[in-house]
């Protein structure tokens, strides 16, 4: 079909894939040194923010160096950080534990990542950034000495069967002397780039974790503005590294969340059922008892650090933010990593005139440094919880400064089978509160997709998940994926076959990541599909 086509060209000296913080600051930064640059920035989503999803406590500082100005507009969702809690939780009691430097919050900010992308992406328009939203890059593109020249924009239009509709209309071509890949975690193209460069050949495998959040609104007088609470513990096994996050608002609002390592080994966990079981514990349920959400969602987390970073460049682009695996975990804090990697990926292509050395540039960089000084502490906590906890501490006391570094192991790796494991007892609870599944989670997130496209969760060999997947795994796609996607029916033969229903799919990339036979691959779907998050 392609070969046919007649794609619009657009020619620009730096295109952006990814509308976050990453990309975002890129943008505005090559705008501030350089304003005669042609920049462009490509956001899937249908807006700005739309899907934007993070704790999110801001660690201010990098965001001051960009836009010094940028608190006489904040986002509408704009606390500052008043207490910080650290706890402990056991099936029926919370212990409070002493606080992680890495975890206080004196001088941050809870935000909504959401809110703050807009604003952002105003500033970038008024620099003179072409900011296209609902555009979804589809492929890199390649010049004849196989150099990154840029991106094709999916086409839209396109059948469920493959044939183009009455309203198809082919995706332009947007050339560019450098390619920033900022998509965020497990980007799309990105993840074909580092394959394909083989730019993860010197690092250890990345590991990455699965988040929820809600908004909720609460009865009059149940929230303290400014209260930062972490807890570690239940609901999960001292094996699954995981933890909960309640950020308290303004006007009785509360974001909840909870974020679980998909290197879990139970083949029978169900990710969405530990948060809904975290709310029911005992010190956290009367918190919520009478309230309503307000809006919901999930996406994963890069995880890996230091270690696990690929190299940042390659001919004709680089990575930047969470496309390269800046966040960092320890300080539970990523979007000041972002706009840090985004900025310096902007002063860099200002002062070199390319991507070469980009990626010796942000690991001497304080973003780099950070990373490094941490490095130990995640990988620390495959060895179950106890020994993270220990590890971790021995990791702030020396300041990073041991001399070894931990690796990761790939997370699709570390599902065992269900003849080689015995899922522990929970003591998991009756629930009350909501929601009462995953398809009413999905409600919350507004996710919208045109049900005649193609579906965009592709899989290799439906067989496996029909044969081989059920005897050995039970089909665990099932369970890990947030939104009641994946579904096993009957055949009409006796047996069970895949059914895929990516109309609910919120883009978290869970599926592309945790498949034990690695045979799921997530491709962007029609610009402008995909959740619209309000206010998360």
């Amino acid at each position: 079909m392609s070969e046919e086509l007649q794609r619009d060209v657009m020619e620009y000296d730096v295109a952006i894939v990814g509308g976050g913080p990453a990309g975002l600051s890129c943008a505005i930064r090559l705008k501030q040194l350089k304003p005669e640059l042609n920049v462009c920035v490509l956001e899937k989503g249908s807006a700005l923010g739309a899907h934007a999803l993070s704790g999110a406590v801001l660690e201010p500082g990098p965001l001051d160096a960009l836009l010094p100005e940028w608190r006489n507009n904040p986002p509408a969702t704009f606390v500052p950080a008043a207490r910080d809690e650290f706890l402990f939780l056991t099936a029926r009691k919370r212990h409070k534990l002493p606080t992680p430097p890495q975890m206080n919050n004196h001088g941050n900010f809870i935000i909504s990542l959401g809110q703050l992308t807009p604003i952002l992406g105003a500033e970038a328009e008024r620099l003179g950034v072409d900011v296209f939203a609902g555009f979804a890059a589809a492929e890199a593109l390649f010049d004849d000495k196989g150099a990154v020249k840029g991106v094709r924009i999916g086409d839209m239009g396109i059948e469920k069967s493959g044939a183009r509709g009455p309203n198809f209309a082919p995706g332009p071509e947007i050339h560019a002397k450098t390619t920033v890949l900022a998509e965020g975690c497990r980007g799309s193209i990105s993840k074909q780039l580092i394959k394909r460069f083989d730019l993860a050949k010197n690092s250890s495998p990345q590991t990455y974790g699965l988040g929820y959040k809600e908004l909720w609104q609460l009865p009059k007088g149940r929230t303290e503005a400014g209260l930062i609470t972490h807890t570690t513990g239940w609901p999960l096994d001292a094996r699954t590294y995981g933890g909960s996050f309640l950020y308290h608002l303004h006007d009785d609002r509360v974001y909840v969340g909870f974020v679980i390592g998909l290197d879990y080994e139970d083949p029978r966990f169900k990710p969405f059922e530990a948060f809904q079981q975290f709310k029911h514990h005992p010190s956290i349920k009367p918190l919520f008892e009478g309230g309503e959400i307000v809006a919901g969602g999930a996406r994963t987390v890069i995880e890996g650090g230091w270690q696990s970073m690929p190299r940042l460049e390659m001919p004709g682009a680089l990575l930047a933010g969470d496309a390269g695996g800046t966040l960092n975990t320890p300080k539970i804090k990523g979007i000041h990593q972002a706009i840090r990697s985004g900025t310096l990926a902007a002063e860099h292509l200002v002062n070199t005139g390319g991507s070469e050395g980009f990626d010796a540039a942000w690991r001497t960089s304080a973003g780099g440094r950070e990373l490094h000084k941490v490095r130990n502490i995640r990988p620390g906590f495959k060895r179950g919880l106890w020994f993270g906890l220990m590890n971790a501490g021995l990791e702030t006391i020396t300041a990073g400064k041991l001399p070894w570094t931990l690796s990761n192991h790939a997370d699709h790796s570390a599902l065992k089978r269900l003849d080689e494991y015995v899922s522990p007892d929970r003591h998991w609870v009756e629930r009350e509160l909501p929601p009462r599944d995953r398809l009413a989670s999905v409600f919350f997130a507004a996710t919208t997709h045109e049900e005649n496209q193609p579906v965009h969760l592709h899989v290799a060999d439906t067989h496996i998940c029909a044969t081989r997947c059920i005897r050995e795994y039970d089909n665990p796609c099932t369970r890990f994926c947030p939104a009641n996607v994946y579904e096993m029916i009957d055949d009409g033969a006796g047996g069970k076959k895949l059914q895929i229903n990516s109309s609910n799919c919120v883009h978290c990339k869970a599926c592309d990541i945790k498949d034990p036979y690695e045979i799921i691959t997530w491709v962007t779907p029609e610009g402008g599909s995909g959740p619209n998050y309000q206010g998360l």
